[in-house]
């Protein structure tokens, strides 16, 4: 599975970043810098491949403000 990490921003301005094909943590350490551009997060939900070693997801939510 190839790496992507995809970026919604809604009308209001609240975005949701979602990791997938990363290993373990290395979500976190592939989708930090677009989080920290974006703001504070305001939620985060590890999906259920995030603990399995073959596949990761990791959705974050934040607010640009």
């Amino acid at each position: 599975m190839s790496r992507t990490i995809e970026i919604v921003v809604t009308p209001e301005g609240e975005t949701t970043v979602q990791t997938l094909g990363f290993n373990g943590s290395s979500c976190r350490h592939a989708s930090r810098f677009i989080e920290r551009a974006l703001g504070q997060q305001t939620a985060e939900r590890l999906t259920a491949e995030f603990h399995q070693s073959q596949s990761t997801g990791q959705t974050h939510q934040q607010r640009l403000g």
